[in-house]
């Protein structure tokens, strides 16, 4: 065919780019098919079924309108000339982006302590009890229960939950004191909110916390799932706004300036004097954590060769789940809230040395086309590790020098609305993020809530410490999936039992409700009568747990692969959208509880139906394991959908290759078959009338 004498011809090359990458600025317009080519190749031995990325073409004169491919393909070239993760100094840098996530850690979780619900009554609550016939000196247990600040003895229902807007969270007797009044109906509840001062039971090992401080029950306990909410939207509207100041001004930047900042919103939480300076103040600090959170992610993606991403970032996730596991232990040691958020935010301190020792992303520099800067980075790099210009095979640094008249070229987020391929890979990562750490909720909703009651999960710490086991589990597991199926194999897993679990939940369980309440035949009845409301608790306790670990493996990975496949020029704005589409899912939760519940049941509904268009969409998605990192827009749209299983050996592609579709043109079509033909026959064959 035409094709295959046109790729015999120009030894495989890939053709022109495509228009639309072209307009994206990704790279400059003009030159050589050579200049358009795909920088980035496998790190690895190639197989059978051909990588997604074409292999790298021979560099052309520097002096042309396009940069040097050998400095553009910065895994192939660059990173191994300082030695790849090898070297002292990359590995320096690793770690100093691996500490700050244990007090990233600590403040993604303090909200479990500064404002959890505690039980609470009246503080006349004695009194009325005296009143109501209750033997004794008015004083439950033999204590004054309007100067308790710890757990009750034992307590008397609902001892896992908190208090709602209407709770009580009355004590039970200890001794041989005579017991409590059974707990109160609605009205009594009504009526404990008619009081002025209340006593408060906190479980999470603090003396006082937000809501005891400033008296955030009843009638204001809305004012708690604001507060709630206040520090998750900071957090998207902080993803979204440093992710486009990173890929502009850099990395470092703008993790100093978020650093500095956290350090001022973060103690000023601590010295709030009302619920609203806390909740205003708490939104800044969602946004400037959300600075520190994804330039240290983009920083430690672009330190790491292929082979080692994988591992450097869920060695950083089991850090900040350390600092999750050590968080109780913290309020226990601190007793108020107020110590609490300070000591959780001074630990940032030490981050402000990170001025001087840690540098602007040298990946980062290259792909924008910012050489002057890059060279000294570069000549830094090779005295911290060491390296011999001998060592230079590829010739890096001459390379680099004849580059340094060009001018930066960076590139925004928005860019990627005008692509083909790239932001619908986008797109799809950030529904999977949504829907994963969305429908996470509904399954903690259903083994820890009021659905189920189970005596293990009736209390602060078993809940709090089997939400973080099974996250433990879940990245454990993650490691294990992601290195045997690779990227969007151990995606598509998880999300398929997450949707399995959701399923079951809402439709065998309810099933089965049906059958046992309206047993209309032999078959039915037995099962009514197998089938207890233990057993059917425990069914959904085990289809919540399945369905807390494959989401948050869903969840985990889609950031994880979005990280790696946008470019580098639009890296921190690409995981900016995907981690702000995870916070709008955990953003449900909250609003779900401001409602008292209202609409939960549909909420997992609408989840458990995107899992299944996300288990389709991710089929669309290419294999990055073991392949380079994208560093323009152009090396992203190279990154195109692989089949799940390698093609066997002969087999014949059924469709035509990005180079193939680029180089496809049928004036050459007719040139080159011309070529061959007698004279006044046309191209077809035939001949002319």
């Amino acid at each position: 065919m035409a094709i295959d004498r046109r790729r015999e011809a120009a030894g495989g090359g890939p053709g022109r780019l495509p228009p639309a990458a072209e307009e994206n600025g990704a790279l400059p317009p003009g030159g050589d098919a050579a200049a358009s080519a795909p920088l980035g190749g496998r790190a690895g031995p190639s197989s059978g079924g051909g990588g997604d990325i074409q292999p790298l073409p021979a560099p052309h004169a520097a002096g042309g309108p396009h940069p040097s491919l050998l400095l553009l393909d910065y895994d192939g070239s660059v990173l191994p000339f300082l030695g790849g993760l090898g070297g002292g100094y990359q590995k320096t840098l690793v770690l100093l982006t691996w500490i700050p996530a244990l007090f990233i850690g600590f403040s993604q979780f303090s909200d479990s302590f500064l404002l959890d619900q505690p039980n609470f009554w009246c503080r006349g609550a004695g009194r009325d009890a005296e009143q109501a016939g209750v033997t004794g000196a008015g004083r439950w247990g033999g204590g004054d229960l309007a100067n308790w600040t710890g757990p009750p003895p034992t307590p008397s229902s609902a001892a896992w939950g908190t208090a709602g807007p209407l709770g009580n969270g009355s004590g039970a007797d200890g001794g041989d004191a005579p017991p409590l009044p059974s707990p109160p109906d609605k009205g009594d509840n009504a009526s404990n909110c008619d009081c002025h001062a209340w006593d408060y039971g906190i479980r999470t090992g603090l003396v006082q916390n937000v809501v005891s401080k400033w008296d955030l029950v009843c009638d204001n306990a809305w004012k708690v799932h604001v507060a709630k909410f206040s520090l998750l939207v900071g957090l998207i509207f902080g993803y979204l706004i440093t992710g486009c100041i990173a890929d502009w001004f850099g990395r470092r930047p703008v993790l100093l300036l978020c650093v500095i900042s956290i350090l001022i919103f973060g103690l000023a939480v601590a010295l709030s004097v009302n619920v609203t300076m806390f909740s205003t103040l708490r939104f800044f600090e969602g946004f400037c954590l959300a600075g520190v959170i994804l330039t240290l992610y983009a920083l430690r993606i672009e330190l790491c060769p292929p082979g080692k991403r994988f591992m450097i970032t869920m060695v950083a996730s089991f850090v900040a789940m350390a600092g999750q596991f050590l968080m109780p232990g913290l309020a226990a040691l601190c007793r108020d809230w107020q110590v609490l958020q300070a000591l959780i935010i001074c630990p940032f301190l030490l981050m402000l040395l990170y001025w001087s020792i840690f540098p602007e992303s040298l990946r980062w520099l290259v792909a924008t086309q910012q050489f002057e800067s890059a060279k000294k980075l570069l000549l830094y790099f090779t005295q911290k590790n060491h390296v011999s210009p001998e060592s230079d095979i590829k010739g890096v640094m001459p390379e680099l020098e004849k580059e340094l008249s060009r001018r930066p070229r960076k590139v925004c987020i928005v860019k990627v609305v005008g692509t083909r391929n790239l932001w619908k890979n986008i797109v799809v990562l950030c529904v999977n993020s949504l829907t994963g750490f969305g429908i996470h909720h509904c399954f903690a909703r259903s083994m820890m809530g009021h659905e189920v009651k189970v005596p293990l999960l009736e209390n602060f710490y078993a809940d709090y410490y089997t939400a973080a086991g099974i996250a433990l589990a879940s990245c454990l597991a993650m490691c294990l999936a992601v290195g045997a199926l690779g990227r969007r194999g151990g995606l598509l897993l998880f999300m398929i039992l997450t949707a399995l679990a959701s399923l079951l939940q809402l439709g065998l369980l309810n099933l089965i409700g049906k059958y046992s309440q309206h047993p209309d035949s032999e078959l039915q009845l037995k099962l009514a009568v197998g089938m207890s409301d233990s057993v059917k608790d425990k069914f959904s306790v085990t289809f919540s747990i399945v369905g807390m670990f494959a989401s948050h493996a869903a969840g985990s990975l889609s950031v994880f692969f979005c990280a790696e496949i946008t470019p580098t020029v639009i890296r921190c704005g690409g995981l900016g959208l995907v981690l702000a589409s995870a916070g709008f899912g955990m953003l449900t939760a909250p609003i779900i509880e401001l409602h008292n519940q209202k609409g939960y049941f549909l909420h997992h509904v609408i989840f458990a139906c995107c899992t299944l268009i996300c288990i389709i969409c991710l089929l669309l998605l290419p294999e990055s394991r073991d392949q380079n990192l994208p560093e323009s827009i152009a090396d992203g749209e190279h990154y195109t959908r692989q089949p799940l299983l390698p093609p066997r050996r002969g087999e014949q592609p059924l469709l035509l290759t990005n180079a193939e579709l680029k180089d496809y043109s049928g004036l050459h079509d007719v040139a080159a078959a011309g070529d061959g033909l007698p004279d006044g026959a046309t191209a077809n064959g035939g001949r002319p009338m």
